[in-house]
């Protein structure tokens, strides 16, 4: 309706046209590409206080990887893949948010990585509007593990940011620990880092344990590394004893629950996983 199409509407597609990618209804031939593309940058331009996107899995608007491109306007032949018109320009707009659409949700890594982003820069943008030095202090300190599985690179370099041995400005301090997130969160943690994690937490209590319990610990960390149990199970092992032996150090850490537990699903294409 947006784009001057009726309700309801016949279908439109995306179609190569030489050197340029096209929106068209191909029973009507009318092109909506121009259309899509001013209300698509007006709309986006228009938001403010946005985390993220949740878009309609392969649709020629909002499709984010998966959108057939055919190679004309007629039935049958073959299609490439590419992203919708409106998701694209999401994307061009909005490079370092979390942006994924309903079906490859349904994957448990990337819905895990989808959750976990848009808390964390929900968050951050909340400290950001009031430049508070301490509280940005205090969220580095919290997410520091979480931090640590995503990128040791990027761990450092925060605390770097924070350390402000060059006495930058509040307002450049704030800037620059904002880049070095979203270059934190761009990808997903590795399997191997979040074990790194595991570990350097089992190590505040490793001294507290028996002999067979560690052993368990141990062995619950290595049927993840092999493939065998899913990540939630070592570190639901990991934050039960955190919490037995009240290690106020590990206690706050959003590496443990990096997003509300309500989001939690039981199962994720038929496995469980949570």
């Amino acid at each position: 309706m947006e784009i001057g199409l009726t309700t309801p509407r016949d279908p439109i597609r995306i179609v190569q046209k030489k050197e340029s990618i096209c929106l068209v209804q191909p029973k009507t031939g009318i092109d909506v590409s121009k259309s899509m593309y001013e209300f698509s940058n007006e709309f986006l331009t228009s938001l403010s206080d946005v985390d993220g996107f949740i878009l309609k899995s392969r649709s020629p608007s909002c499709g984010v990887k998966d959108v057939k491109i055919y190679p004309s306007e007629e039935k049958g032949g073959g299609s490439s893949k590419g992203k919708g018109f409106f998701a694209a320009v999401a994307q061009e707009k909005f490079p370092y948010l979390a942006i994924e659409d309903e079906g490859r949700l349904k994957d448990f890594k990337i819905r895990e990585h989808f959750l976990t982003k848009i808390f964390i820069l929900s968050e951050f943008r909340e400290i950001n509007k009031r430049k508070s030095l301490k509280e940005l202090v205090d969220f580095h300190s919290r997410n520091k593990l979480l931090f640590m599985a995503y990128s040791q690179k990027y761990l450092k370099i925060l605390g770097n940011v924070l350390g402000n041995n060059d006495k930058k400005s509040k307002e450049e301090v704030f800037k620059l620990y904002e880049e070095g997130l979203q270059g934190l969160l761009a990808r997903s943690p590795r399997y191997t880092s979040n074990i790194n994690v595991l570990m350097k937490a089992m190590g505040f209590f490793s001294d507290k344990l028996s002999h067979n319990e560690k052993g368990f610990i141990l062995d619950t960390i290595e049927k993840y590394r092999t493939g065998n149990i899913p990540f939630s199970v070592p570190l639901y092992v990991i934050k039960s004893n955190v919490v037995r032996f009240n290690e106020e150090r590990l206690l706050d850490q959003s590496f443990f629950n990096p997003y509300p537990q309500e989001l939690v699903e039981m199962r994720d294409s038929g496995k469980l996983v949570h």
